[in-house]
């Protein structure tokens, strides 16, 4: 299977994995032919690339990170908790409650650990290919992965605290129930106001949960400080160094790259390559170096599936991916100076050092 942007399938193209809703639901199976469409239906699922056939790469096959009962578990525990702030906010109360969700939180949370710790591989949140129904379920979803593979890199965590920052993670952008749909879903550029508004759910997140005795302080810590920034640019209180806790600057950088590599109203979704780029451009500034280096070795930066070019001109499909060194995948080699290969063969990125990637492809040209 390859890897491609929807922007650029050609018709006759055939699905290689299913797409589903962010409930693990099928929406569309592997095996259809994509005609036109259902490409723009693709692409109005906010779905930025798919994975199709391709006989050369029979052998590639991915795993996920999570389960899907995990992750449709995942999603219910904050749709209800979500869901009631919102309600409760609908019927004019602020006295939230939900202290008896603390405990299915808790059991997510510690199911989503035990499953990265098993995964051994880097974190590949494009391994299966979600609809966004709702953004931010699973953004916080997809921030809860990220930032425990981080935390799983931080060798004096103890297992509470991996947990809290799990939880604070799953949590993080609860505060967003609090500011108007017409708001968050705005496709234009937000006014001033409406970016202060926006902002806002900071410290909107933070009230709601340090009055929740169920939760710990700390998860109130990660709602109001995964905006701030090392330099004192962020927000709400321009916070700067050691003054931002350890887990909002951790949740930071999971928030911002999973922001970035997915499909938004107002901008397309960048490659898990193209994310970690905008998280380097902030190390020492905005965001912690030594975190940045955890988080690269944390993930994956070349998709199973991504079509690629290295420094000596070859060309192929990543095939499968390194522990501990996602950006030395292994490579299935298809052409080599600009001819097409009758045996492909594999080049493990990881002992052949002197190779590297140039340059990347999500289209079907070439094929």
């Amino acid at each position: 299977m390859r890897l491609v942007a929807v922007s650029s399938i050609q018709e006759s193209a055939v699905l290689a994995e299913n797409v589903l809703n962010s409930n693990g639901q099928v929406l569309l199976r592997a095996g259809v032919s994509l005609t036109a469409p259902i490409v723009n239906r693709l692409q109005s699922l906010g779905i930025s690339y798919i994975y199709i056939e391709d006989s050369r790469t029979d052998d590639i096959f991915i795993r996920p990170p999570l389960t899907e009962g995990t992750r449709r578990e995942a999603i219910a525990v904050m749709s209800d908790a979500f869901t009631q702030v919102k309600n409760d906010l609908l019927m004019g109360s602020r006295k939230f409650n939900f202290y008896k969700m603390e405990k299915q939180f808790s059991s997510v949370v510690r199911d989503i650990i035990s499953q990265i710790r098993d995964h051994k591989e880097a974190i590949d949140l494009l391994t299966h290919l979600y609809a966004h129904d709702d953004y931010i379920f699973t953004h916080s979803l997809n921030v809860t992965v990220y930032t425990l593979a981080l935390s799983m890199k931080l060798k004096n965590l103890t297992p509470k605290q991996t947990e809290e920052i799990g939880l604070g993670a799953m949590l993080h952008d609860i505060g967003k129930m609090m500011i108007p749909a017409s708001v968050l879903k705005k496709a234009a550029k937000l006014t001033n106001e409406e970016f202060d508004l926006v902002k806002k759910h900071t410290e909107f997140g933070f009230e709601l949960l340090r009055r929740e005795h169920g939760f710990p302080l700390t998860a109130a810590h990660c709602a109001l400080q995964h905006h701030e920034r090392l330099n004192g640019s962020g927000y709400p209180r321009g916070l700067k160094g050691d003054d931002i806790h350890l887990f909002g600057k951790m949740i930071g950088i999971a928030d911002v790259y999973d922001a970035v590599t997915s499909n938004r109203v107002y901008r397309k979704a960048m490659l898990p390559h193209e994310g970690m780029e905008i998280l380097y451009t902030g190390s020492g500034t905005e965001f912690d170096t030594a975190f940045i280096e955890m988080f690269r070795k944390a993930i994956v930066m070349y998709p199973t599936g991504l079509t690629v070019w290295l420094n000596d001109g070859r060309k192929g499909i990543v095939f499968g991916q390194n522990e501990h060194v996602s950006d030395r995948p292994i490579i299935l080699i298809l052409e080599e100076e600009g001819e097409n290969l009758t045996v492909p063969y594999k080049v493990n990125m990881a002992d052949e050092t002197t190779a590297f990637i140039t340059e990347t492809d999500t289209t079907l040209s070439g094929k």
